[in-house]
């Protein structure tokens, strides 16, 4: 059994990396699973989807959700998230993702669904006001600026963990979203874009210049450290993580019966 040097108030963090939508996903349940067990310690990392991707509700018809014959074409990923939501257009260019995996009866974490997002969405908050953009936590779970949403989040519960991971829109390619997600539109248009336009922001719009992936990793760290009161420690994934990442990869995520039929049970 792996020792750590890791406690309550001191996490590991695991900076920004790039992986593909199915390795993503696994090393967000392997972690989970092993916290769960305690041989994995409580973490907090940042990543990006590279091919760009479109991760799907725990409960969700992919059909019914994704065009995926759009997402073939044009070298989109499909992957079902175990978190619940609704589909969601990860674009490599564009977005910062970020997972929390905390055991659950940890003194910080509500019991109360609702709060929980929002204690842990304190962090993106925060870090959003060290990047100059003043944002809300809007429940369930969506953090807005003057009303348009930034950042959309989604939680599970198992293992006797909380697993809540989440995207930071920094730009959005609205036209790459619109053709691999159903959205209930005929064609895409000037018009329909103005509308997600009033809905939706990004940094790079809020700030008006251009932001590295780097300095909002950056700002998140710090906010996170904020507003849970944590230090968030260097580290990297334990052989015993990587282990179960690939297996799970491989075994899951990878698999139609996966992606594509409305799981029966929690695998």
């Amino acid at each position: 059994m792996t020792v750590y040097k890791y406690s309550e108030d001191v996490w590991r963090f695991i900076d920004l990396k790039v992986n593909d939508a199915y390795t993503n996903m696994a090393i967000d349940e392997a972690i989970g699973r092993l916290r769960g067990s305690g041989l994995s310690p409580n973490t907090i990392r940042f990543y990006r989807w590279k091919p760009s991707a479109v991760s799907v509700g725990y409960f969700q018809i992919t059909e019914r959700e994704v065009n995926i014959e759009a997402c073939r074409e044009l070298g989109v990923d499909i992957v079902r998230r175990m978190t619940g939501g609704g589909a969601v257009y990860h674009d490599y260019n564009g977005e910062l993702t970020y997972s929390v995996i905390v055991n659950e009866d940890h003194p910080l974490i509500p019991r109360e669904i609702t709060k929980s997002y929002e204690v842990l969405c304190d962090g993106i908050v925060n870090a959003l006001g060290h990047l100059g953009i003043e944002a809300e936590f809007k429940p369930i779970n969506d953090i807005v600026v003057s009303g348009k949403k930034i950042s959309g989040n989604a939680q599970t519960r198992r293992w006797g963990v909380v697993l809540q991971h989440g995207t930071i829109l920094m730009s959005t390619d609205i036209r790459t979203m619109f053709k691999v997600l159903r959205v209930g539109l005929t064609k895409i248009s000037d018009k329909a874009i103005k509308s997600v336009e009033e809905r939706v922001t990004t940094i790079r719009r809020e700030l008006d210049r251009s932001i590295s992936f780097e300095e909002v990793s950056k700002a998140l760290r710090r906010g996170f450290e904020e507003a849970l009161g944590i230090r968030l420690v260097d580290g990297t994934l334990t052989k015993e993580e990587l282990n179960l990442a690939e297996e799970r990869r491989q075994t899951k995520y990878l698999t139609e019966e996966w992606n594509f039929k409305r799981p029966k049970s929690r695998l």
